[in-house]
């Protein structure tokens, strides 16, 4: 079974990498099941349900999030309406909405994605090595292909879970940093492992952002807005190759495609 998880979108430019790359790569690649964190999708900070949508047209089957799922209000209002949209699952309970799934692959079989945030250098949640033993235990019941969006800022964090979780799901895949780290690699158990996936947007900038506006947070410390870059625009992510019977991974191959520049102006 072939899976791709596509990297943090960021912005319109990320979108439109997603909506001109990905239909053709599911194609030309035969994959079966498309992942993707939309958290940034919204100019930058959220999601909106126009933008969800949006991205379901794409071909994308499953959206995960992050620390920045909130940012546009009204995700409070539909997240809880749209089942493979993803929060962490271990945000409070109350919090509205799923942090986990399980869907059916065209190919018959059931595949589990699990969404979790990170603890170290973000905001208070419930410890994602918990609750991953826990969700994950519930996705078993019908899948034995898990995917793990683990949205953390620590490579230690993300290193930990990986290690935690080897042998009990496919992948453990990293988001956050938007920057894409060479350590893919499928661990003893058969867990496929990245640190983080990358960034889908914008590169001729600073992690999706304009470059001249985070150099001047950098010196002066005076906040202004972030406005979301639009050159040099790529597609990153992974892409999975898991045997569906036993769930083990197979390969893990990074992926970085860089837009052809007649769109970027659009």
């Amino acid at each position: 079974m072939k899976i791709l998880f596509i990297g943090d979108i960021v912005g319109k430019p990320g979108r439109r990498a997603v909506a001109e790359l990905v239909p053709s790569m599911i194609r030309e690649k035969e994959i079966d099941f498309v992942i993707a964190n939309c958290e940034n999708a919204a100019a930058g900070f959220g999601v909106t349900r126009e933008i969800v949508e949006e991205l379901y047209a794409s071909r994308i089957d499953v959206l995960t999030s992050g620390n920045h799922i909130w940012n546009k209000k009204e995700a409070l209002e539909f997240i809880g309406e749209y089942e493979t949209l993803l929060r962490p699952a271990n945000y409070p309970a109350k919090a509205p909405g799923f942090g986990a799934v399980i869907v059916p692959c065209a190919k018959g079989e059931y595949i589990g994605v699990l969404n979790l945030a990170g603890r170290i250098f973000m905001q208070p949640s419930d410890c994602p090595f918990e609750k991953a033993k826990s969700k994950i235990a519930e996705l078993k019941t019908k899948a034995k292909v898990i995917i793990v969006d683990f949205h953390a800022e620590a490579t230690s964090e993300k290193r930990a879970l990986g290690w935690y979780l080897d042998g009990d799901v496919s992948a453990v895949l990293g988001t956050h940093t938007h920057v894409q780290t060479a350590d893919n690699e499928i661990l003893p158990g058969g867990t496929a492992y990245i640190s983080d996936a990358g960034m889908t947007g914008p590169f001729d900038s600073v992690i999706g952002v304009k470059k001249d506006t985070i150099i001047e947070r950098f010196l002066n410390h005076i906040p202004n807005k972030f406005d979301v870059a639009k050159g040099d625009i790529r597609l990153q992510g992974v892409m999975l190759d898991v045997d569906e019977r036993s769930g083990k991974a197979k390969h893990i191959e990074r992926i970085s495609i860089k837009l052809d520049e007649r769109t970027e102006g659009m």
